[in-house]
């Protein structure tokens, strides 16, 4: 495929009310890093970088920033550990590479794109993933990486509830105001190449060893140079179950949509066939940029076809 000789990236950081967020200062802290994300995506590919090197690079940050729900930010589960799912995809070849309930590792990003690069599979989950990452030369992190307050904090009140609970809600109650924490990114290069990223630490007093969407090629993350590049957002039960990003790709595939009608399109399915609760970002094979959300707010950003950085709540 030829390019058009501009970029487009995109960039989410979870979907929900976001009522948590009381102040201009909490607000602007959300999209600073939104946007700092974005424009070092944009020097990635500006630099010569793939769209595949821009997504590992833009969700590697996210990753590293602690107020978002991956990497050193991520969830505690039910006895009060980490466990990570990632997920990475090139639109060339349909390459992927996934890990599920992992710990220990600053960027899961960075384990799944070698588990696509330097082995013969597709995902690798839990142990055999952190056997992987030591093959690999990986750094292991300590456990208190993770410990931020505010985790620490969710978790004891999931547990005085005695329920798990979806990221940053404050308001205990398992309903579509929550916000549903997960980083992505997805890009298109210059010669017209699509990638796609997604990270998570899942849900707060989750089951030991339950997976979610994130890590899931088609659910979570999907990218086709023919078609497009998806990141997803949302409750991964819903997501895996309408195989959502796939969806998208499909409806641009069989039916010759643009990102904003198959972005629509999918959207209306999720709430048709499981009542979906959560959000997608798009980009279309010719740079187009779209997302979608049945909750009141996503924290996402974009840069379209090399124009100008925009982010929104």
């Amino acid at each position: 495929m030829s390019g058009n000789g501009t970029c487009s990236l995109m960039v989410h950081g979870g979907a929900g009310a976001l009522d948590y967020v009381k102040d201009d200062k909490t607000a602007y802290r959300y999209l600073d890093s939104i946007r700092r994300t974005l424009e070092h995506g944009r020097d990635v590919m500006e630099l010569g970088g793939s769209a595949l090197q821009a997504v590992e690079a833009c969700a590697s940050l996210l990753e590293d920033d602690p107020v978002f729900n991956a990497g050193c930010g991520s969830v505690l589960n039910e006895y009060g550990k980490v466990e990570m799912d990632a997920a990475i995809m090139d639109g060339r070849d349909l390459s992927a590479g996934a890990v599920a309930a992992v710990d220990n590792i600053a960027n899961p990003v960075q384990l799944a794109r070698l588990v696509m690069t330097e082995s013969e599979h597709v995902m690798l989950i839990s142990e055999g993933a952190m056997r992987f990452a030591d093959h690999c030369g990986m750094e292991r992190v300590p456990e208190d990486y993770f410990y931020t307050p505010d985790r620490v904090e969710q978790l004891h009140q999931a547990r005085l509830q005695h329920k798990i609970m979806l990221d940053h809600d404050d308001t205990g109650e398992d309903t579509e105001d929550q916000k549903y924490g997960t980083i992505g990114a997805i890009a298109r290069d210059p010669e017209g190449n699509l990638a796609a990223a997604t990270s998570t630490g899942g849900i707060v007093n989750k089951r030991m060893g339950r997976v979610g969407d994130s890590p899931v090629i088609g659910a979570g993350v999907y990218a086709d140079n023919e078609t497009c590049a998806v990141s997803a957002t949302g409750f991964g039960e819903d997501f895996m179950r309408s195989v959502i990003s796939k969806t998208v790709s499909d409806f641009m595939y069989m039916q010759g949509m643009d990102a904003k009608q198959a972005t629509e399109a999918g959207i209306e399915y999720l709430v048709r066939k499981v009542k979906g609760r959560g959000g997608v970002i798009v980009i279309d094979k010719d740079g187009n940029c779209s997302s979608g959300f049945t909750t009141k707010k996503m924290i996402h950003g974009w840069i379209e076809k090399g124009g100008e950085t925009i982010c929104r709540f």
